[in-house]
């Protein structure tokens, strides 16, 4: 059955106690964190493999344990409208609770061997990490942080206590409760939005569509979580005008229009390798399509094309931000964030000036820091 899988701890494993779950009447727990609800029996795990039923309660077992850490761009999550410019750690652990054909970064989603797990950071020492190497932020990302919950709320914690910011990069496929909590210690989030309908999230996904739309709607109405949209449009599968008509009326209606809506380009992977890339083409229809439907920032992703990835003011069409992958150009916001030439607010979180961490990812091992 998907979903449920037979294991046993595995060495280095470091587990915690969760509280997001119940006992049934069979003798089974059911994980309640996801819409999954994976139903377990003792030493079971689920569909995302590091949830376990262990001596009857359902544990974490990558507390603690990380796939790596990067310095990257705030602007790779990607989030272009909170803090332009500054740098960000990011880190993940391993395993997923979607099961997407399409994923690029299975070698970690997918990971059932905990070597993958090289790094061992406690959430105050990653903390220190971000702060010794000038970070404005952490993300949660790689991954999804839904599935570590506890390590990842952890973090944020000590990350606030330090003064630096916390991103969530995530599908979105979570339970309302365990959602409230999660997006409490949040500051920004990057959900992705695969497509627009139940049917690829079932035969693309293994999911359902319905939880990620909660999701959206809870953090961009319910919530002071910065907010962008991430779609990977994928040839013959989410691409067709109608279904990017519809996805994006929906997000202007239900979430506002300033929220930041990214279109990405798929290239083959996993278990879609079949399948050719996106022509920079259909980026641009798509965002044509979302900003005729009154998107105010919308953007490419995964190719070359700087007029997709520039914010325009909504108002008068003056450049604000430019951007060339994730280099930045010129800049056109006053201290308070708004257009230089008319005076218009541009939706977002922004400093003064910009940052200058520039397009480069650097690699870091936590264990330096302290």
């Amino acid at each position: 059955m998907l979903g449920v899988m037979g294991s046993h701890a595995h060495p280095g494993e470091a587990t915690v106690a969760t509280r997001y779950w119940h006992e049934l009447d069979d003798g089974r727990i059911q994980c309640d964190l996801c819409p999954r609800e994976c139903k377990l029996r003792e030493g079971q795990r689920g569909l995302c493999y590091v949830r376990a039923r262990q001596d009857d309660a359902i544990v974490l077992t990558t507390y603690g344990r990380s796939s790596g850490f990067c310095v990257d761009p705030i602007e790779k999550k990607p989030l272009n409208h909170f803090y332009p410019g500054t740098a960000v750690l990011s880190f993940g652990t391993a395993g997923c609770n979607l099961a997407c054909r399409f994923c690029q970064n299975w070698d970690i989603s997918k990971a059932k061997q905990y070597d993958v797990l090289t790094d061992e950071a406690s959430p105050a020492r990653i903390a220190v990490a971000a702060d010794q190497l000038d970070c404005r932020s952490i993300a949660f990302t790689y991954n999804d942080p839904t599935i570590f919950h506890e390590y990842a709320i952890d973090a944020a914690v000590a990350a606030r206590a330090a003064g630096i910011l916390t991103v969530a990069v995530t599908a979105g496929y979570v339970n309302p409760e365990p959602r409230r909590e999660f997006y409490e210690h949040m500051d920004a989030a990057n959900i992705d939005l695969k497509a627009f309908t139940e049917e690829f999230y079932h035969r693309v996904c293994a999911g359902a569509l319905r939880p990620v739309l909660d999701t959206l709607e809870y953090v961009a109405t319910e919530t002071d979580v910065w907010l962008e949209i991430t779609t990977l449009l994928i040839p013959g599968y989410n691409d067709s005008p109608a279904e990017i008509d519809a996805m994006t009326r929906w997000v202007v209606d239900n979430l506002g229009p300033d929220v930041p809506h990214h279109f990405s380009a798929f290239h083959p992977d996993f278990k879609m390798q079949d399948i050719p890339a996106t022509p920079p083409a259909t980026l641009t229809r798509a965002r044509e399509i979302a900003m005729g439907n009154g998107a105010r920032y919308v953007f490419t992703g995964n190719v070359h094309d700087p007029d997709g990835q520039t914010t325009y003011c909504h108002s008068c069409n003056n450049v604000l931000i430019e951007r060339n992958w994730y280099q930045l150009g010129a800049w056109n916001l006053d201290a308070g964030g708004n257009c230089s030439a008319c005076g218009t607010p541009c939706a977002g979180l922004f400093d003064a000036e910009p940052g200058n961490w520039g397009p480069g990812r650097q690699p870091v091992r936590i264990t330096r820091y302290r």
